[in-house]
This record gives structure tokens, sequence and C-alpha cells, in this order.
């Protein structure tokens, strides 16, 4: 189900204009992110979809229609909505939070609840939560019950208001990685707001980014907007590392991938003039072993150096040379789909595929 705005203002009273002049496509089922500094109208832009702003001028289509064309409660009830921070009920359990709008559907309680509880799964969480409260939750944790509840009656649309924003990076990252699960799953029409440049370019299919006053200043993938911003704001905003980022969309399938000497937690190792990887019983990187380290009795982890950030076999080049750069061993460790190591890279050979990588047969990395 597919969105678009054509030629779409809102302008208030005393002539502020949020958005000016607007005419964007989200497709079906894809994540379109609208990114943008403070003041842009990325929210208010967001929120003409779902009718809790109605605009000054233009048209937005939902599915072909004229958004004016339902009454706003029912039109919301179709459309699941996320907030920065949650928004969800602190006097209903997590399972009453998540059916709620199943319930104003129509929905009995029993099937209503039973729906909670299959996308308290989805979403990655325990049903020992299901009878807990909010303020009883982290953070983390309440932003997965507020996107189960945006799911819970099925939505072909998705609006999300920086939901992630307000959490800790290592949980926002977790999160980030969830939504992209279940989109390659559920395949929903997602409208996207941030103001994060590196979540955009994670996130999307397509990337708006718009300007203070509320104008549209480049839309495309995210690839497109790294490496051809069309003039120096959008330059400006994607940043000066925007080739770092850029890397994101370059295969990394033609870096060697080296053995690597491993030694197990609890063992005696060898002393070596060599780094060692130090793995647990399931074959898990815990970090590195420096050379000529002499370990009495068996290796525990306050033994080892911080192994620096893992490459998983297959993603872009980027994360390949940042495993890389951020090891003390200067070895990048590879890991499967288990997390298990399975060799390393260097820098300079991630290095050389990137200079023999032209812009013509870069490989872009989808959603």
């Amino acid at each position: 189900m597919g969105i678009e705005f054509q030629r779409v203002t809102k302008r208030y009273p005393g002539g502020t204009v949020a958005v000016d002049d607007l005419s964007l496509t989200a497709e079906d089922g894809t994540i379109t992110v609208l990114v943008g500094p403070s003041g842009c109208g990325k929210t208010t832009s967001l929120r003409m979809i779902n009718r809790m702003v109605d605009p000054t001028a233009g048209t937005v289509l939902l599915d072909g229609r004229d958004i004016r064309d339902s009454r706003a409660a029912q039109l919301r009830r179709g459309i699941g909505y996320v907030i920065q921070h949650a928004g969800l009920f602190p006097h209903r359990t997590v399972l009453d939070n998540i059916a709620t709008v199943p319930r104003l559907c129509g929905w009995g309680r029993s099937s209503a609840r039973d729906r909670a509880r299959e996308l308290l799964d989805t979403v990655g969480m325990s049903g020992d939560v299901a009878e807990r409260y909010p303020p009883q939750l982290s953070g983390g944790q309440q932003q997965r019950v507020g996107v189960a509840r945006a799911l819970a009656a099925d939505p072909p649309v998705l609006l999300m208001d920086e939901p992630f924003s307000a959490v800790d990076p290592v949980v926002r990252a977790e999160l980030q990685d969830e939504l992209l699960r279940l989109q390659s799953r559920l395949g929903k029409t997602i409208v996207f707001v941030t103001h994060d440049i590196d979540e955009a370019v994670l996130l999307g299919d397509r990337v708006a980014v718009l300007r203070v006053g509320g104008t549209l200043a480049q839309v495309g993938t995210p690839s497109q907007v790294l490496r051809h911003p069309v003039d120096d704001f959008v330059a400006a905003f994607v940043g000066k590392d925007r080739g770092y980022r850029g890397l994101s969309f370059i295969s990394a399938a033609g870096v060697r991938v080296d053995s690597v000497t491993t030694v197990r937690l609890g063992e005696s190792p060898v002393v070596t003039d060599s780094w060692q990887l130090a793995v647990n019983e399931e074959q898990q990187p815990r970090g590195w072993l420096p050379p000529k380290s002499a370990v009495s009795g068996g290796l525990v982890e306050s033994d080892l150096l911080s192994g620096g950030s893992l490459y998983r076999k297959g993603a872009p080049v980027r994360g390949a040379l940042d495993a890389a750069l951020s090891s003390p061993s200067g070895l990048g460790v590879v890991v499967n789909d288990y997390g298990q190591a399975v060799g390393t890279v260097r820098a300079h050979q991630i290095l050389d595929v990137i200079e023999n990588t032209t812009t013509d047969d870069a490989t872009e990395i989808g959603h």
C-alpha cells in the first residue's frame, strides 16, 4: 500500500510553514526514511499521513485514495504508529497494551490477547513480560512493545517517529536490526523519521532529505544520497565522512578471508609470537591473547584484550574494514550467522578491494 504526497503544504496560523510543496512517494513494501535537521517538517509530514495533522494545501494519497475520504479514527486503526517513548499505557499490562488496537477493531478479548502473545515472540521478547507493566520494563523493552502494539492489527502501513532515539547505542543497534528482520518477513510500507543520517542509510530503501522550511532537498537510494548529494546543504548534512558511509553499499565478496589460530577458554595456551583468538565452547570470539603471553592455568577472559567489532561474512565491506581497524591485533574477526569465528581479514586486503571497485560495478546491498 503506497503513500504519495502531492504538492503538500502545511502552514500554521501566524504564517509559519512547516512543510512546503512536498511531492514524495513511499512505495509499497519499502522503508522510506525522512531525515533532516530540527525544524524541517519531518514529523509534521509523517503525521499528515494518519491525519493527526491536516495539510493546508495539496493531497496525501494512501493506496491511491485521498486520506480525507476516510474518517480519521477509522484511518488510524489501519496504520501502525510508533513514537520515541513508546507511548504505552502505564496502567495496562504489556499484553493489554498490545491488544489495544485489535480490541478497538472489534476483536474479542481472548483473540486479541492471543495475538498479543504471538507478537511478543515476533519482536523478540519472552512471554514472561506479558503481565508486567511498562514502568517495569527497560527503555528497549518498551520500544519493542510499542512496535508490537503498532503491528497488532496487521496494518499495511507503519509510521515510526524517531522510535529508537531515546535508548542507548547498543540497544538502538539491536532495535534497528530487529526492524530490518521484521521488515524482511512482513513487507510493510514504512515511513521512518530520524535526524541521524547513519540510521537513515542503514534502514532506508529510499532516503528523503528535508531542509529547514519543510522543502525536499533530495530523495534517492542511500547510495545515491551519499555518493551524489545534489547541493552543498545535502553534502554538509550527510557529513564529510560520507565516503566511509558509502562503503555500506559495496560488497566484501572479493575480500580474502584468512585462517586464524584459536585457543579455547579454560585451556592452557602455548606461548607463541603470534596473536591468538580466544573462543568459547561454541567457537564464538571472546578476545585476543597477545603474542608471547604466558598464562598460568586455564585461559580466562581477564587474560584477553577486547577483540573490536566483528564482521559477519557476507555483509558490506564497511563492516570488514571497521573490524580490522578496531582490532588490537590488526586482524578483523569474521563470523558466520551463528557468531562462530571462521577467519580474519586485514585492512590492506579490504582497501585493495575498495580500490578495485568502481561506482559502476559496486554491488548495492538490499534490505
